[in-house]
């Protein structure tokens, strides 16, 4: 079951800091406020699930940095940063680096509401296909050798016979290692099959060593 999400508001201004707590608080969300950088640095590694919200100027450590460390150590969690007036540069910046979005202030309350649930969506989405990824690969790792063989022939696009012919094996003998595999990889089709390798980055692999 996937974790309740968690806002971090970063932001070394208490009074704006307090004001985006109280919305995402009245909007049902769990929040935690930092009034530097540097505190939340300290807890980053026991983040699991949730969206970042930064002040972009922050002493010491700048949101810049602090949304460089965060895609450093967890990519996945998306970061929104908040600019002042002038600071489009660095909205730009923030963008290169890998932020989801950012709000020029002032901005309405909606627009970060949005912008918050869109980053959750968009996280969501990626924790379901990490998850999706890592039991490809648990099933992927249960194929014999000559399965992964026969796997690899047919995501390349490779009729029975012709993967037949390269192994060195009859094409009945395919047929039933094509069906070992479809069975231990939970594929209904071939089509389920190349989307699996597509997703474990197995097509693009086959691909490359023809």
């Amino acid at each position: 079951m996937q974790p309740e999400p968690v806002i971090y508001v970063v932001d070394d201004d208490e009074a704006v800091r307090q004001s985006l707590e109280f919305l995402l608080k009245t909007a049902n969300m769990t929040v935690r406020g930092f009034d530097s950088a540097q505190a939340f640095l300290d807890v980053l590694s026991e983040v699991r699930f949730g969206c970042v919200i930064t002040d972009v100027r922050m002493p010491e450590i700048t949101g810049i940095d602090l949304l460089k460390r965060v895609k450093e150590t967890k990519p996945e969690l998306p970061v929104i940063v908040i600019t002042g007036h002038g600071d489009i540069a660095l909205a730009v910046e923030a963008m290169k680096i890998g932020a989801i979005d950012f709000l020029e202030k002032p901005f309405d309350d909606d627009h970060l509401l949005v912008a918050v649930r869109s980053a959750l969506d968009k996280e969501a989405d990626a924790v379901k296909r990490s998850a999706e990824v890592t039991e490809i690969h648990d099933k992927l790792a249960a194929l014999s050798n000559r399965e992964r063989q026969v796997l690899e022939g047919l995501v390349a696009g490779h009729a029975n016979k012709n993967i037949a012919f390269d192994l060195g094996i009859s094409p009945r003998t395919v047929e039933i290692y094509r069906a070992n595999l479809m069975t231990k990889m939970g594929a209904n089709s071939l089509s389920d099959l190349v989307r699996m390798a597509m997703t474990a980055g197995i097509l693009e692999s086959s691909n490359k060593s023809r």
